[in-house]
């Protein structure tokens, strides 16, 4: 089984990127769960989504503990709470930042590392707002890339599925994320 946790902040899209990612890897055949994991948040706090992956059916009911990979949609959050609890070892750490891989020196130590510029992507496919882009349809193309999951087919199949609005210019947030991310 591979577990993914999403972590962002309400209004950027992780519980939507969670439910797309399960999407992707399900047109491939594989069996996935999506779940959120938040109170009574408001936009701004702390958001925690969930994604399980397997090639059997998940009976598994709980929030996801040591992951294998952790995306992260607002890189504020690297220093607000402990963004690699529970991390396998080699995972992948998937950040939203235009900053090179090696600007996160104390995680690239013991885990692998990928960034890319969702926000300044999100900006560019007028997505959200310049205070509020929504990132979740671009990290989704830099973890396609990264991991190697699911096909870049599946998931621009997915975002035009479940993106509630402006599905192809989240299409194109997308592919412009998985050929710009560096790792």
């Amino acid at each position: 089984m591979i577990e993914v946790r999403i972590h962002g902040r309400g209004g950027q899209g992780a519980v939507v990127a969670s439910k797309i990612l399960a999407v992707s890897i399900f047109k491939e055949g594989k069996y996935v769960q999506s779940f959120p994991n938040f109170g009574v948040e408001r936009r701004g706090a702390p958001v925690t989504a969930y994604t399980r992956i397997d090639d059997k059916a998940i009976l598994l009911r709980c929030k996801i503990y040591n992951p294998d990979h952790v995306v992260i949609l607002d890189p504020s959050l690297i220093e607000a709470i402990n963004i690699t609890e529970g991390l396998k070892e080699k995972g992948w750490v998937i950040i939203n930042s235009d900053k090179e891989p090696s600007h996160f020196n104390s995680l690239i130590k013991k885990y692998r590392v990928a960034t890319v510029d969702a926000s300044g992507i999100a900006l560019k496919n007028s997505l959200g707002s310049k205070a509020n882009p929504i990132v979740n349809t671009a990290i989704l193309g830099a973890f396609c890339k990264t991991t190697g999951l699911f096909r870049l087919t599946s998931l621009m199949e997915a975002v035009r599925e479940e993106v509630p609005s402006a599905q192809e210019r989240n299409v194109q947030a997308v592919e412009d994320a998985y050929h710009q991310v560096k790792y």
